[in-house]
């Protein structure tokens, strides 16, 4: 059997919602993908708080930290300061497009500046032990896309980056808000597919709507190396049950196994003083489609936030859920 690497698919760094609970539950549902963390930025690794921001399960490999900056200096010292973390990849956004970061010169405002982007990377792979990558869009505001994107690659592939995570959708810094920029804008698969037979010595990965594994199948069929799901896999986390289907393997569980497999992870988080929601609100459209759903999602909802809320709410969501299904 052929064996492909983890990115040919993946789960999209979302910020607020890919934190390490999240990717926990994520991993339950397929061995085989790679997964990202929220976007972190450099000065937050330099001066904040790094086990906080940078620690993570054992269990959620493999595993790739996105950093967020535009100074290589402070991003090669981020990675530096990862690097005993272990993390498989890292990633540098060159794809967010929200006015906080804009107004930090990073994300995608840094498609205008490919060669500070290959500044970057490189003082990055100088630190890194794994590889760097770079996720981008096909380009912003005003510019054609066609043009710039393969300029940019070439720019950026010069200092050391063979692999990129293309999200197929200008990026609107002025005038869309960063939900907009991810609906409005419209998508364009076919000069993603083109870069990849343009640099097929690149690793070329595609994101940006795509909603099923069928449609990732067929992504893949022309000839791109990889998939990314971004808010589908979050909102409709079965989708990610059947995976592993991409690697020749079968399920590696049943959504009521996904759900089993996360009470002991529960319990050690409440042990430690962590509150039930910072995981349930992972778990609220994993039975999306099914009979019973909407009580599942009440009930994690309105219980778990309650203080010293424990398993029984998860049992409660369960309970339900079986009644329905009866």
């Amino acid at each position: 059997m052929t064996q492909h690497p983890a990115h040919r698919l993946s789960v999209a760094p979302m910020m607020d919602w890919t934190d390490r609970h999240c990717r926990v539950f994520h991993r339950l549902m397929t061995r085989r993908a790679m997964l990202y963390t929220e976007m972190v930025t450099a000065p937050a690794v330099v001066h904040g708080p790094r086990e906080r921001l940078l620690g993570y399960s054992e269990v959620e490999h493999p595993v790739a930290l996105q950093l967020g900056g535009s100074d290589p200096a402070e991003l090669a010292a981020a990675v530096r300061l990862a690097r005993p973390f272990g993390y498989d990849e890292i990633n540098l956004n060159v794809g967010c497009p929200s006015d906080r970061v804009q107004s930090g010169c990073f994300g995608a405002v840094l498609m205008e500046r490919p060669a500070l982007v290959a500044d970057c990377v490189a003082a990055m792979i100088a630190e890194a032990d794994v590889p760097v990558t770079v996720k981008c869009r096909i380009g912003v505001d005003d510019q054609l896309p066609e043009e710039v994107l393969p300029a940019f690659l070439e720019t950026v592939a010069a200092a050391g980056v063979s692999h990129f995570v293309i999200h197929a959708r200008k990026a609107w810094l002025q005038g869309l808000s960063p939900k907009e920029n991810r609906e409005i804008p419209p998508l364009d698969y076919p000069l993603v597919v083109a870069m990849k037979r343009r640099f097929p010595e690149f690793t070329i990965c595609l994101n940006g709507g795509v909603t099923s594994l069928a449609q990732a199948e067929a992504l893949l069929a022309q000839g791109l190396d990889g998939v990314m799901l971004g808010r589908a896999a979050y909102n409709d986390p079965e989708v990610l049950i059947d995976a592993d289907r991409l690697w020749g393997e079968a399920p590696a569980r049943d959504v009521w196994q996904v759900v089993e497999a996360m009470r002991p992870y529960i319990a050690a988080h409440l042990a430690a003083g962590g509150r039930l929601h910072q995981i349930t609100r992972h778990m609220l459209g994993l039975f999306t489609g099914r009979p019973g759903a909407r009580l599942w999602r009440r009930v994690l909802s309105e219980g778990a936030s309650r203080p010293g809320a424990g398993l029984e709410v998860l049992d409660e969501a369960l309970a339900g859920l079986q009644a329905s299904a009866a």
